[in-house]
């Protein structure tokens, strides 16, 4: 069985084997690298490099005193 795009010929295996070939190469990656690297983080206590601001909950730096976005002004990082 195929299907044809552009007079090329695609089999329906092969594209049922790339299919599920993405998605364990990806669920792979996700659980051996990102899940761990997220909880080395969580108890390292790294702190992520932004912040919601209070007033439109645009993520904005930690050091920022006034909301791009929405230009409202901000309190110190530490007041958050």
């Amino acid at each position: 069985m195929s299907f044809t795009i552009n007079k090329s010929t695609f089999l329906y295996g092969n594209f049922i084997n790339a299919l599920i070939t993405f998605v364990s190469v990806a669920a792979a990656v996700y659980f051996l690298i990102v899940l761990p690297y997220e909880k080395y983080k969580q108890a390292r206590g790294i702190s992520p490099d932004t912040r919601p601001c209070p007033e439109c909950t645009t993520d904005i730096p930690v050091a920022a005193r006034r909301c791009p976005s929405c230009t409202a002004q901000i309190g110190p990082a530490s007041a958050v």
